[in-house]
């Protein structure tokens, strides 16, 4: 059971890291007519949540391998 939960979190930490590290870098909406090209910039507080909980997760994870 300690196993499984540690594997668990070391995986869901990861993909949040990723899915923070994406949301972050890519634009949100994009929009191109003709010579125009309007690019919409939102509230990173979400991506970098994410990515916070992603590394408490994978300290999580490490910290059942020293129990």
């Amino acid at each position: 059971m300690n196993n499984t939960l540690k594997i668990v979190l070391l995986v869901v930490g990861i993909l949040l890291v990723a899915y923070g590290l994406y949301t972050l870098f890519t634009p949100e909406v994009s929009m191109q007519a003709g010579p125009l090209k309007v690019e919409a910039q939102g509230d990173n507080t979400q991506s970098y949540a994410m990515i916070v909980l992603g590394i408490l997760a994978l300290v999580g994870g490490v910290a059942f391998n020293k129990r």
